[in-house]
């Protein structure tokens, strides 16, 4: 199984000089253990995940802790977490910088954990699935644009070649049935798992909570609490609209993204990159995998992505990369035929930011495969957009 370079593990070792915890978060199967073994690989490793060793952490903090006087990594420290309350008094008696590595997968159990006692003495990283330019490193033919959107990033489907849709679907099945079910605010696995499936058709489209309500037949406060259960797990995350003051008629709701195309054509019903060429969402699907491949380049970055929408009378914008003072502009187009009217929503808004003072970079990433310059705008093909810097 190769142990591919990921693009995470600089800004880790640079927290494990300042903090003497660090942390790492992200959804489950992403490589966070091998990650954190790769990059230390002399420390000594322990999982809670086995039944002894996370009895011995909630029972015996402290003698836990004692077996570690030097540092460990500890995998899922979220099912032992009223052992972050003695790691305090812990590292508060040595500050070495970097002895203590936490990894866990649940990033709503983690952060509550966390928050309450290693405040100002731990370093928070998120590791997400691999974005295109790490899958790249496991070797092999760069793949298609379908077969990239219906595989998806996780890497034990790239490292061991287990089919797909096989894991995804055994992937699904254990999110819901262990991860979500140890939630309180989660009694309905059922209608959990239809919203699930029905967020993913609205994939890259603005939330209308109302909308999802009535189709899941549940309530619109449930709804809301488990699409941010769906963040905290970081199966999708939600652009909100860009709010700069230069339309009235601004549309101010979110944008709902998926941060694993192959998870959403698994929730979908796609069986084969082939059905996917014709199906009715390529082009939302897509849309998606832009925004997570920018998402997880800037978070890999060790930076907080601010990514953006922008919908007013007349003028859509996929994606909107603030940066402050300077902001990118991008669509997202499946296709690998460039038209002109691609480029009028970037054109438009991007004039008037200009005259507002900002400065403004056009990009119009496409399935084809010719990089040019057109219509004022940088035209990106799909497998080389992360050659360009998002951050």
């Amino acid at each position: 199984m190769p142990i591919i370079d990921r693009n995470l593990a600089e800004p880790l070792r640079r927290r494990l000089r300042h903090y003497p915890v660090v942390m790492v978060t992200g959804p489950r199967q992403s490589g966070k253990t091998t990650l954190c073994r790769t990059v230390l690989p002399d420390r000594p490793y322990v999982s809670l995940e086995g039944l002894d060793l996370r009895t011995y952490a909630r029972e015996d903090p402290r003698g836990f802790l004692g077996e570690y006087r030097r540092g460990a990594v500890i995998d899922e420290v979220q099912r032992a977490p009223d052992l972050t309350s003695y790691l305090q008094g812990e590292v508060d008696e040595d500050p070495t910088p970097g002895r203590f590595v936490l990894t866990g997968s649940q990033h709503f159990g983690l952060t509550d954990a966390v928050s309450q006692s290693l405040a100002g003495r731990v370093g928070v990283l998120h590791l997400l699935p691999p974005g295109f330019d790490e899958l790249g490193r496991f070797g092999g033919p760069p793949p298609s644009l379908l077969e990239t959107l219906w595989t998806g990033a996780y890497p034990r489907i790239h490292d061991r070649g287990i089919p797909a849709d096989t894991w995804l679907r055994d992937y699904a099945t254990t999110y819901v049935e262990r991860d979500v079910r140890s939630l309180r605010n989660v009694t309905d696995l059922d209608a959990f798992s239809a919203l699930l499936r029905l967020a993913a058709g609205r994939t890259a489209t603005e939330v209308n909570l109302s909308a999802l309500a009535a189709d899941a037949g549940i309530r619109h406060n449930t709804v809301r609490a488990w699409l941010s259960v769906l963040e905290a797990s970081f199966l999708v995350f939600r652009a909100p609209a860009y709010r700069r003051n230069v339309r009235k008629r601004q549309i101010k709701a979110p944008k709902l993204h998926f941060l694993d195309s192959g998870l959403v054509c698994h929730l979908l019903g796609i069986r084969s990159p082939e059905e996917l060429r014709h199906h009715p969402l390529r082009g939302q699907i897509f849309e998606s995998w832009v925004a997570a491949e920018v998402f997880k380049a800037i978070t890999h970055c060790a930076e907080e992505p601010r990514l953006r929408h922008f919908r007013a009378a007349g003028t859509e914008v996929d994606l909107v990369v603030d940066q402050g003072t300077r902001l990118i502009l991008a669509e997202a187009k499946s296709g690998g035929t460039v038209a002109p009217r691609f480029f009028s929503g970037m054109r438009t808004l991007g004039e008037s930011l200009e005259r507002a003072g900002l400065a403004i970079d056009r990009r119009l990433i496409y399935g084809g495969d010719l990089l040019h310059r057109r219509g004022g705008a940088d035209v990106v093909p799909w497998n080389r957009m992360l050659e360009k810097t998002w951050n």
